[in-house]
């Protein structure tokens, strides 16, 4: 492995990079140091941007967007202690999978032939 540091304009560290192997199933391993920097769970986003692939950390903020309503409505169930933790647990791993089907059925909506006169006569953007 090679470990690059690079300097940006200021003079400041602008990147730790080293370099790693693609096993043939098409694994990678993230060094420990790079893991640790990001607090990396068990799970991470990847995507492709400007012809580079990402791997990033869950944000917190993500995975409890919506713990304080999912507690809400247990409480107002009556549900406490044990049997409250359980089912927030329960809830809680719901709503990830529930935010990407969303957004799955919104990209195919708008690549509906008619989604451009929708989004038109939404926005009243006559072109």
């Amino acid at each position: 492995m090679t470990r690059i540091l690079t300097k940006n304009i200021l003079g400041r560290e602008a990147m730790d990079r080293k370099r790693i192997s693609v096993s043939r199933k098409r694994q990678i391993t993230i060094p420990v140091k790079f893991h640790e920097m990001l607090g990396i769970s068990n799970e991470v986003d990847c995507y492709i941007k400007d012809g580079a692939l990402i791997i990033k950390p869950i944000s917190p903020e993500f995975t409890g967007e919506f713990a304080v309503e999912i507690l809400s409505d247990l409480v107002a169930q009556g549900l406490s202690g044990e049997q409250l933790l359980t089912k927030f647990t329960e809830m809680n791993q719901k709503v990830r999978p529930a935010v990407e089907l969303l957004i799955t059925e919104a990209d195919k909506t708008a690549l509906t032939s008619h989604s451009q006169d929708k989004f038109q006569e939404i926005f009243n953007t006559d072109n």
